[in-house]
């Protein structure tokens, strides 16, 4: 047998074993059922993992303010039901039926997507870390192939393996996260970039930038980007419908005027749509990721209380 695959026949790679197996039974389950089984997922990961409830507490806390404290907890607990529910659509879109999927998303703003990539540059789709993003990769990709993406390499070479493989069903060529020169080259080929640059960011090009009105650290490449590959940047969010009546994934229109000479301001308008859609869909969001890391007084130590 193959050296590099019995490294993989070790008690290491037991739990991911598992979740494998777990997900390739979940994508062949009705969708009704694997949107309850995801929902008491959330509910087990909510009793255990406290310490992302805390960080969670605290993101919705200072991004929803005027709410009260119980309709805060009942945010929290929903978001973490959209945590388990995300685990059965990674499961469909890794291993599931391409076409099922298709059929429970409707798509608004195609035009908008096949009007940008006409002009040959290729088309950056500005997104954030909605829990539902994994799911629509097999609708974008029945509108146009050649997608790419950036990934984040994990420590479990197992996990790499299976998350590579199961994104590159859908997703014609990833390269490694802040590879910023792929991503160019693949601009100038006329791909689409799926680029969800919102999560927290303290390294180059970097700048603060308002979120739900608190300073934030903030990639601000979309811009830098944009102006030097001529690519044309759409929004492009995604949410999921309540009572099991599918999803919905709007593309944006050609934003007027984009890049400016002005990167924080290009970054953010970014920002302020993002926040708009999230305000429609607030428990779909990724609260358990520690966004204002790096942000100033009073919110500096926000995490560590």
């Amino acid at each position: 047998m193959n050296v590099k695959i019995l490294k993989f026949f070790s008690p290491l790679y037991f739990v991911t074993y598992f979740f494998y197996l777990l997900m390739r039974l979940l994508a062949l389950l009705p969708h009704s059922l694997q949107i309850s089984i995801g929902k008491i997922l959330g509910k087990i990961i909510h009793l255990f993992a406290r310490k992302r409830r805390k960080i969670a507490d605290s993101n919705i806390k200072i991004c929803f303010p005027s709410l009260k404290e119980e309709e805060q907890i009942t945010l929290r607990k929903k978001h973490f039901e959209c945590l388990g529910i995300s685990l059965t659509e990674l499961s469909m879109a890794w291993f599931g039926s391409k076409d099922k999927i298709r059929s429970l998303i409707k798509i608004n703003g195609k035009e908008n997507l096949e009007k940008a990539l006409s002009k040959g540059n290729g088309v950056i789709l500005f997104c954030g870390h909605f829990t539902t993003f994994e799911f629509f990769f097999p609708a974008l990709e029945s509108i146009y192939p050649k997608i790419s993406a950036m990934y984040r390499s994990q420590k479990n070479e197992l996990l790499n393996k299976i998350m590579t493989k199961g994104r590159k069903r859908s997703i014609d060529y990833l390269y490694p996260e802040e590879n910023v020169r792929d991503m160019i080259k693949s601009l100038s080929n006329n791909y689409i970039v799926w680029y969800a640059p919102d999560q927290s960011y303290q390294q180059k090009y970097s700048s603060l930038i308002n979120f739900f009105g608190i300073p934030t650290m903030t990639n601000t490449a979309t811009s830098r980007i944009a102006k030097i590959s001529g690519a044309v940047v759409l929004t492009y969010f995604c949410r999921r419908l309540p009572n099991n009546k599918g999803y919905i994934l709007d593309i944006g229109k050609p934003i007027k005027n984009f890049p400016t000479k002005n990167i924080n301001l290009d970054t953010q308008y970014l920002m302020d749509e993002l926040q708009g859609y999230i305000e429609g869909c607030p428990e779909q969001y990724n609260w358990i990721h520690r966004k204002f890391k790096g942000s100033p007084k009073p919110y500096a130590n926000l995490y560590n209380k």
